[in-house]
Parts: structure tokens; sequence; C-alpha cells
């Protein structure tokens, strides 16, 4: 028997990205109340190496907010006396990086193969995407709008009963790597339409008078990194002339206000805006996929983590109440700029200057206790209830076509 239960402790742990290199890292919640606060944030930031999970950098965080950062073991003695020094009001929201990344993997469902209801690896979502066309031709058929820097395909999946000139919504997942809910749940909604359809009438009434193309991952090669070599990976992998820096923000690299706030003109941070817009071959084939079908796409969503946000236009707020009908989660919700913060480059801004007038960000569970390390166990239930603000969406859209 325990030789058993070593074998598949072995097996799990060879399935799981390294996480000793997180060791004692500690994540903090600490709240930003004037400017003298905010300079303190920005002397942390200059002084030790600081990953910013909320805001995105250091730059973003403004007063009369909450910062969520993590700081490396042997720094976190010194940050925490910087912190009660300067009365900043603080708390450990996560003690042991490593431990909850462990944490994460808190799912039964350890079998081989794809599962919806656990993380799956880029080659598990692969296959996947061919599968899932193989067993609802009816439904579902797989392109390749581009590839990565790193040479890999990228699948869209488009679904949808097939029928001429149907208005569409595009949906993508997995901007930023280290966000792992996101591509999940992209998974889940592909699940349910192929599931559904035909058994329950909103569904059915949706994907007979819509497409939904969904990109299940957008940044891969980050993803992939996520799995093999940095859990905490946000950025693309390519790489730039001029610096050992690696990656670029996708979600600053659009044509939308590229680079003016929210981002950095520096490659080794988190929120680098790239060389030029669209510099990066993801952002690129996916703007060109949107500029190509501009004039069947009626809506752009665009699925991240972490904060419970729902982000633009009114009928955010009836979606957030559809949410919340499941298991009770609450969302905040408004426009991008003053919900979260300003950030230009991103996707959704973009789609909307495009003329797509229903662009849409969801900020996915949780509120900061996991943080980008969501527990498995919460996947279902964060799918489902991000299924009912989507139907409802897109049944709304499906009413109000333009």
């Amino acid at each position: 028997m325990l030789v058993f239960l070593a074998l598949v402790t072995a097996a799990l742990a060879s399935a799981h990205p390294p996480s000793e290199h997180f060791e004692g890292h500690e994540v903090f919640r600490v709240q930003v109340e004037d400017e003298n606060h905010l300079d303190v944030i920005r002397e942390l930031a200059s002084n030790y190496q600081i990953d910013f999970w909320k805001p995105d950098s250091v730059i973003q965080v403004q007063a009369h907010s909450t910062v969520d950062f993590s700081v490396k073991a042997e720094d976190c003695v010194a940050v925490e006396d910087l912190l009660k020094q300067n009365k900043l009001q603080y708390e450990v929201l996560i003690s042991n990086l490593r431990n909850e990344m462990e944490a994460q993997f808190d799912s039964w469902s350890r079998a081989a193969g794809h599962s919806y209801t656990k993380y799956n690896d880029w080659e598990t979502i692969e296959a996947w995407t061919q599968q899932v066309a193989n067993e609802n031709p009816n439904l579902v058929s797989r392109s390749v709008i581009g590839t990565t820097f790193e040479g890999r395909p990228m699948y869209l999946l488009k679904v949808g009963k097939a029928k001429p000139n149907k208005p569409a919504i595009f949906m993508d997942c997995g901007f930023h790597a280290r966000e792992w809910i996101s591509p999940a749940f992209c998974q889940w909604f592909v699940r349910e339409a192929v599931r559904t359809y035909g058994q329950e009438i909103h569904m059915t009434e949706l994907l007979d008078e819509l497409d939904f193309y969904v990109l299940p991952v957008v940044n891969i090669d980050g993803y992939v990194y996520t799995w093999t070599k940095n859990r905490m990976w946000r950025k693309t992998r390519s790489t730039q002339a001029g610096t050992s820096c690696v990656g670029i923000d996708p979600n600053r690299n659009f044509a939308a206000g590229w680079c003016e706030v929210g981002a950095s003109k520096n490659p080794c941070s988190d929120t680098y805006c790239g060389p030029a817009p669209e510099s990066e071959k993801e952002t690129k084939a996916l703007a060109d996929f949107i500029r190509n079908n501009l004039s069947s796409i009626k809506a752009y969503l665009t699925i991240h983590s972490y904060s419970q946000m729902l982000l633009y236009n009114s009928l955010a707020k009836a979606a957030v109440k559809e949410l919340a009908s499941l298991h009770g989660t609450k969302y905040t919700y408004g426009p991008g700029a003053t919900t979260i913060y300003l950030a230009a480059g991103g996707s959704d801004d973009w789609a909307y200057d495009q003329g797509i007038k229903y662009a849409f960000t969801f900020e996915l569970r949780d509120q900061g206790r996991h943080g980008f390390l969501l527990p498995e166990s919460q996947i279902r239930a964060t799918c489902e209830e991000t299924m009912l603000a989507v139907k409802h969406m897109a049944g709304y859209i499906l009413e109000h076509l333009y």
C-alpha cells in the first residue's frame, strides 16, 4: 500500500508545475489610503522583487484601494517591517505560496486525460479541441487562426448550428498565463453547449441563432510555461532584441490607447506593452480574425481572473445578477477604468473601437483568498455561475442585434 501511495504521489508530482521555488513566499493585501502609502508601495517595488497580483503593476496602485502582491521568502520580514513602520494596514492572504500551489490540485478527478473539473495542461486541451470537434460535427468545428511565438497552432472552435449569415459572439480565455480558471471556463462553455443542445431550450435557441467563436487559450506558450517552469508567469514567451527579459503582456498589446496608461515600456515589466501594437503573433492572429469577421461578430467576451468583476456597460448589471443567482457569488460591475484600473492597449477596448458594441471583460473567482491559485474544487461552481451570465448576455444580444 505504501509503495502504491508513493507511486501515486510521484505521478501527481510529475504532472504538476514545479513549486519548490515558491517555498515561504507570502501574498500580502495592503490598504493604500493616501499618497504617503503610495510612496511606500513604490519603495517596496523598487527595492524588492514584488509580484503584483492585483492590480497588475505598481503604476496602477491608487489611493483608497487595496493592493495584493507576493513577496519572496527572504524579503518577507523586511517588507512587513516597512509596512508596520509606515502604519499601513495589511493582512497576509497566503502564508506559503508553495503550499497554496500544491493545494490547487484538490479535485478527486485525477484520471488521466481531459477533465472539465480539473486544470488541464496544454497537450490535454489541444487533444480535447480535436476530440470535441470530432464527436460533435454538427455543432463544433476547429480551425487554426495563427501560430504562437514558439510555433504552437492557435486553435479556434466555432460552436453553433450551421446556418448562413449568422451573427456571432467571440470569446477568448487564457490571455494571462497564470489565470488558469480562464481556459477552464472556455472548455466548460463548449461542454455545456454540446451537452445541452436539443435538451435545454435557451441553449438550443442560442446555438440555432448564434455562432460562438471560442479561443480556449490565447497565450499558449505562457500557459505551457506555467505548467513546466514557473506557475506565476503572466506574459507571452517572445524574445526581443536588446533585452534578455522575455515576454510581453498580450492584454497591453492592442491598438487602443496603446501603452498610454497602465502599461509599461520596460521589457522586464509584467505589463510590458511590446515594441508596437500587435507585435505579438498571438494578438495579431486574434485581431486579424476579428477584423476579417467584423460583419458577423456582435459581441466580444474576454475571460480573466481574479476579483469577481464584469467590466463594461448596462448589460453587465443584469448579467451580474444572473451570476449571483446560483451560488450567491457577488461580482462588481462597471466601466473598466473605474471598476478595476486604467489599462491601455486592452483587447476589450480595441474590440469596442472596431465597432463591436458589446465588449466585456470577466474577472472570475475569487476575491484574493487564493488569487490565481483557485482550487480545482471551485472550477465547477465558478463555471456554472459564469455560464449563466454568458447565456444571459447572449440572449440579450440576440434580442438586440445591430
